[in-house]
């Protein structure tokens, strides 16, 4: 009997051709994954199927208003885990405890923190990495170029400014499914001063 990660990168990389996208990239072996831009509510098929494509089965934090009913057993068995965002800090704990116990833990977060344009990416991804020390990875599906994918992998310096031109130089020509719907990368955290100064 075949093993269920081959099945899911046949049937990723399958669907890819048949779709007509273009996966580039490799998947780190662990890392805090950014899925951007996300701008539709097929960015986590997206991330799936370049997931699956590399044999790997990340952790992806969703909404947890979506783990409901049928839906809510696909989120699970993807690797979705449920965050309340009016209250956090237990489920980002219980990742960070995870964190140091695997060598190969990947979670995925969509730094935009919704699917409409908004002002600024949640600082989620950032902090995580710094907490744990696993390095940021770019993720991306770009729509009109119909290409979904990793991009470069880097620790952050604590220099936020630095950091997210990098991050901004990145997804400059990336523009996701719905283009309109694209925030550009930027936190808030930007406006304070690079730690040691």
């Amino acid at each position: 009997m075949a093993h269920p990660m081959r099945v899911r990168r046949t049937v990723a990389r399958g669907l890819l051709r048949v779709t007509r996208w273009r996966l580039v990239g490799e998947v780190p072996e662990s890392g805090i994954l950014v899925g951007a831009p996300h701008t539709s509510q097929w960015d986590w098929v997206a991330m799936l199927m370049i997931a699956w494509a590399h044999g790997v089965r990340p952790h992806v934090l969703v909404a947890d208003r979506y783990f409901k009913g049928f839906v809510g057993w696909v989120l699970r068995h993807t690797g979705g885990i449920p965050l309340d965002r009016s209250s956090p800090g237990a489920t980002i704990r219980a990742l960070l405890v995870a964190a140091e116990q695997d060598d190969a833990f990947q979670l995925v977060i969509a730094a935009e923190g919704t699917r409409s344009k908004g002002e600024f990416w949640k600082p989620g991804f950032y902090r995580m990495s710094q907490q744990t020390g696993l390095p940021i990875s770019l993720g991306f599906v770009d729509g009109p170029s119909r290409t979904l994918g990793m991009g470069p992998t880097f620790h952050p310096t604590g220099d936020v400014r630095a950091d997210m031109d990098r991050v901004r130089a990145f997804y400059a020509d990336k523009h996701g499914i719905r283009p309109d719907n694209r925030t550009e990368p930027r936190l808030r955290e930007e406006a304070e001063p690079p730690r040691g100064s």
